[in-house]
């Protein structure tokens, strides 16, 4: 059985989970049954991934084949920016459920808290995009708590959303959301998100936590941190026979936060799922909290181009 950690809910959500942001049509579907054949039970998707669909069928084949039951996965999906208005939010989860397969999921997030008009996969001019006012995020988390209360997710949450922007949510909700999925890795580790959330009532799960080099370079920046390439994590890793990912991973869990690797590679979705076993010292652990900067990998700049209502500030406020 894998780790988990209970949501203010009762719920439990798997520790270590599959990502499947930048996994390929023709390899996604592979790496998601060799990652159920490994012990994953947590499958984290989107529909702005477009590979929800390859996603349903591996899910049916694993299932269909006896290789694990519906009840014992954890599916999260998310909202994707275009689907923010009210009228907007249920055919977007329904669109999902489709593509995946399913009656229901375990985790739905709104994955950003920026918004598009209708239709606008991602924005070329300024005017595709809506403002907050056009677009409060209020409404669309009484569409999604609607979508809790038709059965058609067990839990509402958030992605990419700062303290304050978790707080004003939770503040005006009828059903508080257990989940924020942030960008979490030693060289931004959020503690002081981590603690808030913590008192909230909201689980932090973890993307990017092996620094996402394989994302568009239109997301990259020359300078960005690479944490997997720190000497400290490199030493870590020695000391405990293990790798630097494996390390990262199993720093986050132990630190209380879920954790969603992507790959498509099987040994190493292997050696991440072994990753969950290794329990670090706390000297180790120590040594990878100094690492902090507070730098992002992840700033969201590709929001704010001029005539954005977006800023970055306005991001991580």
């Amino acid at each position: 059985m894998s780790r988990t950690f209970r949501l203010s809910n009762g719920d439990e959500i798997p520790a270590l989970g599959l990502g499947t942001w930048k996994s390929e049509p023709g390899e996604v579907g592979a790496a998601l049954r060799e990652a159920i054949g490994a012990g994953y039970r947590h499958i984290d998707c989107a529909a702005i991934y477009m590979n929800e669909r390859e996603v349903g069928q591996a899910i049916a084949g694993a299932i269909a084949e006896g290789d694990v039951r519906r009840e014992d996965l954890w599916i999260t999906s998310k909202l994707w920016n275009c689907n923010h208005l009210a009228a907007d939010v249920r055919p977007g989860l329904e669109q999902t459920l489709a593509d995946l397969g399913l009656d229901y999921l375990d985790l739905y997030l709104i994955h950003w808290p920026v918004a598009f008009k209708p239709g606008v996969t991602f924005p070329r001019q300024p005017e595709e995009y809506l403002s907050p006012d056009e677009a409060p995020i209020a409404q669309t988390w009484s569409e999604m708590e609607k979508a809790v209360d038709d059965g058609l997710c067990r839990n509402i949450g958030l992605s990419n959303f700062s303290e304050a922007k978790c707080r004003a949510v939770v503040d005006g909700a009828r059903i508080a959301p257990t989940v924020n999925q942030v960008e979490l890795h030693p060289i931004l580790a959020q503690p002081d998100l981590l603690a808030s959330c913590a008192d909230m009532g909201i689980h932090l799960t973890a993307h990017s936590p092996l620094g996402s080099g394989d994302r568009p370079d239109v997301m990259k920046r020359s300078d960005e941190p690479q944490p997997m390439e720190h000497r400290v994590v490199h030493a870590i890793a020695d000391r405990n026979q293990a790798s630097p990912a494996q390390v990262l991973i199993a720093w986050a869990i132990q630190r209380g936060t879920s954790v969603i690797p992507k790959s498509v590679n099987p040994e190493r979705i292997r050696q991440n799922m072994a990753a969950s076993e290794i329990t670090l010292s706390d000297i180790d652990m120590a040594e990878i909290n100094a690492l902090d900067r507070a730098e992002r990998i992840m700033l969201a700049d590709f929001f704010c181009p001029p005539g954005s209502p977006y800023t970055v500030e306005w991001m991580w406020a």
